[in-house]
């Protein structure tokens, strides 16, 4: 995929700069074997393989799929184009047709993805992945028996899109007199991979403390808010919502982290002494400037985030991240990065959640009955918001979907409703060294030098799957079994956890992770190389609404409140705030 404007236009494939005319050409020969002389048309079809639903029902072949309509499949960029003349040919004469088409966003022409008049193809951009064409020739009676929704696929049948491959290959289509299918299978793949060293855009609404003299601050030739780099950078800030709940009473200590040898009897020890009155309130932060914790590294093609050290009154502990710029729905995103290291030599953590996720994108004309909505939830509805609590309204369609990595120090059980600490509370006696100097449980040493690796999917608390449900139950793929953890039936998210050592994770010069959505399952996947990723978590659409409408990726390290994962060794707010930054380096995205 080429990236260039396509913020403004969507992906275009090929584009101008692949393909000399920046078309598909293509050409067949048609023969008349009919005993006279024939008018004949025809129609290219394309289709994405890679991430669609089967054409035909599974229990009836003859039937459409329920979700086949949302394959993204095309055809003329002008929908009401339909199938073109090839002119009259001669009783056994044969006749070569050149043409030519491309494959972009929005193909079916929706006006949902319309706004203000102005066709925004970008909000259904192409799928990467294998992609198929369909070449159908028929003659000026045939033709008339095709139906005007199969000829222009921007119009609906009965209140739904009708797929043409299935029309043509399944349905009515396939038994059609003087109707002539040709199918080529996976003829071309699409891959896309954004330019981390074009730059970072800074949406300046996002600061909303900030003066344009405190942007310039910061300000770099590759990161800005430049009309330049709003075309052309594939890569933006991110800026947490920080949420009350994240505040924390944290210790007033400040800790060289990794360098100063902070061990566990060290933070037993602020732990137990420091009262709640010598504390300070905290929420995570985020940067008060454009480009403060963020570059672009444009010689050695990287993004770089950092967690910037804490000071003596000016105590923080910052938020930081990145966001890719263009959407996609489903493909296999895979991120080669080094992030912070978590734990220090002896096994304690720095409070820092490495996350990198998938987040539902937004823009122009998105809310609750905008362009970005995802698939209705037959099943009790969803949960209508974010942060609404267990109260919220219930309602058929959100646009909110969510697939993550958080990456953290807790411990691997799958919590039941009332989950017992890891040890007990206790009140410190300065002359029993014992009664604050504990040691942490066997079962929670066991994986000391491990972080877990949490696997989430939001689904909005959606009834739908046929297997779902609240607390612990087993999950099954390829030879693994999972402990998929919902805290109740209105909680929006389902987690299962894989531990791994964070020497490896964090510590090596760097490490893959990979989040492959497919339209009915999520698989979770890390590893040394790319080709030697290694599953780590698995959902699938019998436990878990996979999100379809179209994300976007983002890559963080955070502060969490601690009180989001029960049972963690280390509580966010006995954790001493950082000496030094605390450095993340992403390599390469692609998505494919």
């Amino acid at each position: 995929m080429d990236y260039q404007d396509a913020i403004n236009t969507g992906f275009i494939i090929p584009s101008a700069n692949q393909t000399e005319n920046g078309l598909f050409d293509f050409d067949f020969t048609i023969t008349n074997n009919s005993k006279t002389e024939q008018e004949f048309f025809y129609k290219i079809y394309y289709q994405n393989e890679s991430y669609k639903w089967s054409e035909f029902d599974p229990n009836d072949s003859s039937k459409q799929h329920e979700f086949a309509h949302e394959n993204f499949y095309g055809s003329w960029e002008d929908t009401d184009i339909g199938f073109k003349s090839c002119g009259k040919i001669t009783s056994g004469e044969s006749l070569k047709i050149n043409d030519s088409f491309r494959i972009v966003g929005n193909p079916r022409n929706e006006d949902m993805y319309f706004y203000d008049g102005e066709n925004d193809r970008w909000k259904r951009n192409p799928r990467v992945g294998d992609y198929s064409f369909l070449i159908v020739v028929v003659s000026s009676d045939a033709l008339k028996s095709i139906p005007d929704y199969i000829s222009n696929i921007k119009l609906q049948h009965e209140g739904r899109f009708v797929n043409p491959f299935f029309y043509f290959l399944y349905g009515e289509g396939k038994a059609l007199d003087n109707c002539e299918t040709n199918f080529y299978k996976k003829s071309i793949n699409v891959k896309a991979s954004p330019d981390l060293g074009n730059g970072v855009y800074i949406d300046k609404p996002k600061f909303v403390n900030a003066s344009d003299e405190d942007f310039g601050e910061f300000f770099t030739c590759n990161c800005n808010n430049s009309e330049d780099l709003y075309n052309n950078a594939h890569i933006a800030q991110f800026i947490h919502y920080i949420d009350e709940s994240s505040q924390v009473d944290n210790v007033p200590v400040i800790q060289d982290f990794f360098g100063g040898g902070f061990t566990k009897e060290e933070y037993n020890y602020l732990r137990a002494f420091y009262k709640k009155e010598d504390r300070i309130k905290v929420l995570p932060q985020t940067a008060s400037h454009g480009c403060e914790t963020v570059a672009s590294d444009s010689i050695e093609d990287k993004i770089i985030i950092r967690n910037p050290a804490s000071e003596y009154g000016k105590w923080q502990k910052q938020n930081v991240g990145m966001i890719t710029r263009h959407g996609f729905t489903y493909g296999k995103v895979t991120v080669k990065a080094k992030l912070t290291e978590l734990l220090n030599d002896d096994n304690v953590w720095n409070g820092i959640t490495n996350a990198i996720w998938l987040i539902y994108q937004g823009g122009r004309g998105t809310n609750e009955t905008g362009w970005n909505l995802r698939r209705p939830c037959r099943e009790k509805g969803y949960m209508k918001t974010y942060w609404g609590g267990r109260f919220d309204d219930r309602v058929e369609r959100v646009a909110y979907s969510e697939i993550d990595f958080e990456i953290l120090k807790t411990v691997p059980y799958c919590p039941g409703s009332k989950f017992p600490p890891v040890y007990s509370n206790y009140e410190a006696h300065t002359n029993k060294v014992k009664d604050w100097n504990t040691k942490l449980p066997e079962d929670v040493l066991r994986d000391d030098p491990n972080i877990a690796v949490c696997c989430t999917n939001w689904d909005m608390a959606c009834w739908e799957p046929k297997n779902f449900s609240s607390g612990c139950h087993e999950v099954k793929h390829d030879g693994k079994t999972y402990l998929a953890h919902r805290w109740e039936d209105c909680y929006r998210a389902v987690t299962t956890k894989y531990m791994a050592p964070d020497d490896e994770v964090f510590g090596s010069d760097y490490y893959y992770f990979q989040i492959d959505w497919q339209p009915d399952k999520i698989i979770w996947r890390i590893g040394p190389e790319k080709d030697q990723l290694y599953e780590v978590g698995y959902i699938d659409q019998t436990i878990s609404m996979i999100p379809d409408n179209q994300m976007v990726l983002i890559v963080t390290q955070e502060f969490h409140n601690t009180g989001w994962w029960p049972g963690s060794p280390y509580q966010q707010e006995n954790i001493p705030f950082p000496a030094k930054d605390y450095v993340g380096e992403i390599y390469e995205i692609t998505m494919e």
